[in-house]
Formats: C-alpha cells, structure tokens, sequence
C-alpha cells in the first residue's frame, strides 16, 4: 500500500471523485448517500457475479462502476448494529483499513445500510480501527518494492493519498476521536519499542526514548547503575551484570488527578534481550527475545496516551531495563542475591531473569509513591502460553475488585485476561532451603509460581495484578486492526482501566 495522510473525519456527503467504502449487511442494501453514487444495476450484478452475501466483515471491489466517476466502490459487511460493542466498531474499521486502495484518495462512509445515524463514538472507534490496522514497522527497508533488481530510475514517490471517513455528527467524532489519537500514539510507541531489533534498542536507548515523554508533561527519572546499586537492587543488578550494557530504571509521574490523591502504579519487566543467561534458551525462536521488553513497552505506551488526552488520574508508571546475556560476568545458577526489599533470593534459573527486575521495581515503587493500586506486566512465562494461548493475557491478583474491573477492561477493548489462581499450596513450591525464596517452583503450573513469586515483593494489603502477556505482546495472532509482530498489547486495556475506574 502506498503510504497515506491520516484519517480525516468529514460531514456524511457523496464524494464526486476517487475511491468510496460503503458499508451494507445481508440484505445488501446501501445507506441513503451511497445509493446515489453507481447505477443500481450495475452493483446489483456485481454482487450477483461475485455471490457476495453481505457477512460480517467481508467485502466487495467493484471497479469504475457505472453511473458516476468512482474510481471504485468497494462494499463491506456491517453485521447487525444493534449487537455491535465497542470492540466490533474497532474491528470494522481495521476492516476497512484492509480495503484501502494502494494509491488515490479514499471517502468512507459510515452509514447504515437503514439510514439510522452511526454516533461519534462509534466513527471514533472505526478512526482509530483504520489507523492501528495500517501501522507498519518498516523504518529499516531500503528497498520497499519488489523490483529489487532493476536498473531504471525510480518511479517517482506518489503524493500520499487522503482517506476521509464521513460521518453524521462530525462535531461528535472529532471530539472522541481526539482522545482516541493519543491512545493510538501510545499504542504505536509500544509497537515500535518491540518491534525495534536489540542491537538498537538497549537499555540506555530505551531510556532516551522516555524521556521524550517529558514533552506531554511527564516527569521522567532515570536511575543509573549506580542509583540502582544505593538502592541495593541486588535482584535486577544480577541480570544486568552479564551485559556489557548498563541497566536503568525509569519513573514516569503523570499528576493529571487531584493533589495529593494517591497514584495507580503500572510495572513493566523491560528486557530488552533475554538470551537466557547461562540456562541458555535454543537457538530456534531466541531472535523473538528482542520482545522481552512488552512489558515495558506496554507501560511507556499508556503513560504516552494518558499524558497525552490530559487524563484527569495520578499514575506512575516504572520499567526496569536491562539485557540478560551469558559472558564471564554472567550470574550463575545457584547463586544467592539480596533483593531492594531485604529478601533474599536464590537464583536456580537465570532465564527467570524477569521475576527479579520485577522484584526490585516492585519494592522501590511502594516506597517512592505509595500507590493505591499496583498493576504489573510482563512477557514472563513460556507456560501462560501452554494455557492460555495467544487470545487472552494471563491475570493474577490479590484484589477481587481490581481482576473484575481488568477482565471488563478486556472485554471492552478487545485486549482479553483471564483470571488465573493464586494460593498457598502454589506459594510452598518457591519457597528455598538456602535463601527465602527462589525464582522458579518447578516444572508445574509455571505462570502462577511466577506470579507468586511477585506476590512475595507486595507490601501490605495493596490491590495488585499481574498480567502475563507472554501470548500476546509479542508474536500474537494477526487480527483485523494489528497487522504487526508487536501488537501494543495492554495500552488500550490499561487506558480503559483508568478511564473508568481511576478518573475523577
């Protein structure tokens, strides 16, 4: 596809010229503006030649139609409005941002086939569809056509096209949609810190991306080695110190909410290659490892978007960077580090490397903001995949509350958890003979002697989850509106969170 202007949000009216998306259902109909626009005969046997029924989602090119100057109209199935939630207007606009013609300008109207009015909500949620669906991570192909070898000039770069997407209350939209663009930058900076390859996104590369976050009026803090060492982050020092490459922890304060009101903590594990250390991971899928980071690309991308829509919530947002790497310096199995907390730790697997950043960042964020809630995330566990698949990002909590209001968060977005246990009997099988704790319980129920292990570093009584996005962060099933291996995975879910549950 050619490259395009962004989405431009216009009054509901026939366009004379260029490209038309036209939505319909099963009965095929067009709403009252797209049946002006070609012969009625000639879509009628087109729909006829192409036995196209109207679905949920598919589509149908009709080139020049007859009747008009389009250069083409394209249908697409709109499914039964009335049963539509806000993930399915996100999903139609993904839809029709997979429709988009390679080059000239594009209007889609968004109508009902009845005639009834599409809210701005929903065009706002169809916008941000389009966008999400046409990101593309390609920023190190030089060559970007398939005629690699040919020796004649380059054909001149087309003008970008225009997509316009007209709906009825434009006033409405634009509004929404205002908001909804900050969510999207948010997602396409988590994408992009995943999608980047380790070689240029390490620890201290990451950490200057962050603290561009100061420009939306973030407070960013970056802590050094040796702030982390004051701090006696033995945990995290103990992955880092294999690397060549120096860790960081960064703190992102967003004072939108009332003050002195308590913040919502979010919690990234940010390895930025996690090669396994001297349990070294196979070979086969290691190059996926430049993913580890989702956590923290996830987090980054959320206080991207809240600071960006101005939201009216005290949240604080930490990551702990570092690359996991086996050289002489390495840590070894067996070896017993002292956590920020005081706990001690024995570590029998150095590919359980995540646990122990999360650890100390855990511990420095209940001391340095007290938060009122706490929400961790991590690419943590190869077994939450084993469980769960690819659909739903494993939760853990100690809050009732707090899991119910994530998983509707889920369900609103699209970006699904699913509860998983905590107890004793799980809590047992970390406990070590050397130390007071280890980072790995044995073969069994993987992901949640993981997330007991965090559970471990929770002071009190502070509403916490843990989110295991193992599955979905990195390398997640391609959907209507993520075309991408990073896919932003929790900055939608994580937005919603705090919008409905944390504003004032």
């Amino acid at each position: 596809m050619a490259e395009r202007a962004p989405v431009e949000i216009v009054k509901l009216a026939a366009p004379k010229a260029g490209s038309v998306i036209a939505l319909t259902d099963k009965s095929l109909k067009l709403g009252p503006v797209a049946s002006d626009l070609a012969d009625a005969k000639t879509v009628s046997r087109a729909i006829k030649a192409a036995k196209f029924e109207g679905g949920v989602l598919k589509g149908l090119e009709i080139l020049a139609p007859a009747g008009g100057n389009l250069d083409r109209l394209i249908l697409v199935g709109l499914g039964d409005p009335a049963e539509m939630k806000a993930h399915d207007w996100l999903r139609l606009g993904g839809a029709l941002g997979g429709w988009l013609p390679g080059e000239g300008d594009t209007t889609i109207l968004l109508e009902r086939p009845d005639g009834k009015a599409i809210s701005g909500d929903e065009g706002a949620a169809v916008a941000l569809g389009i966008e999400m669906r046409c990101y593309k991570f390609d920023k190190y192909k030089t060559i970007k056509n398939n005629n690699a070898q040919a020796k004649s000039k380059p054909k001149p770069k087309p003008k970008p096209g225009k997509v316009r997407l007209g709906v009825a209350d434009t006033g409405a939209a634009k509004r929404v949609w205002t908001d909804q663009a900050a969510v999207l930058g948010g997602v396409t900076l988590a994408r992009d810190l995943v999608n980047e390859p380790a070689n240029m996104l390490g620890p201290a590369e990451f950490a200057t991306q962050l603290k561009a976050l100061s420009k939306l009026g973030v407070d960013v803090k970056v802590l050094d080695e040796k702030a982390l060492a004051r701090h006696k982050m033995g945990a995290l020092l103990g992955v880092a110190q294999g690397s060549v490459r120096k860790p960081f922890v960064v703190v992102m304060t967003w004072k939108g909410g009332k003050a002195g009101e308590k913040p919502v903590a979010f919690v990234g594990k940010g390895v930025v290659f996690d090669t396994g250390g001297i349990s070294m991971k196979p070979a086969g899928g290691m190059e996926d490892m430049k993913g580890d980071m989702g956590g923290a690309a996830a987090v980054s991308g959320l206080v991207h978007a809240l600071a960006a829509r101005k939201a009216k919530a005290n949240v604080v947002g930490i990551v702990g960077l570092v690359e996991n790497m086996p050289d002489a310096n390495a840590q070894r199995p067996g070896d017993i580090v002292t956590s920020m907390s005081g706990k001690t730790i024995e570590v029998l697997n150095t590919d359980a490397e995540g646990r122990l950043v999360l650890a100390d960042i855990l511990t420095y964020i209940q001391k340095t903001a007290k938060p009122r809630a706490i929400i961790d995330l991590a690419t943590l566990t190869g077994a939450i995949i084993a469980a769960l698949g690819h659909h739903h990002a494993g939760l853990f909590s100690n809050d009732d509350e707090l899991a119910i209001a994530l998983t509707e968060a889920g369900q609103q977005t699209g970006e699904k958890v699913w509860r998983m246990p905590l107890g004793a009997e799980y809590d047992k099988l970390i406990d070590s003979k050397n130390a007071d704790i280890k980072n790995i319980g044995g073969r069994w129920g993987g992901s949640i002697t993981a997330a007991q292990f965090l559970q471990r570093f929770i002071e009190g009584d502070t509403p916490w989850a843990h989110l295991d996005i193992a599955g979905t962060a990195m390398g997640s099933p391609e959907s209507e509106t993520n075309k991408s291996w990073g896919s932003g995975f929790g900055v939608r879910l994580l937005d919603e969170l705090v919008r409905k549950n944390y504003e004032n």
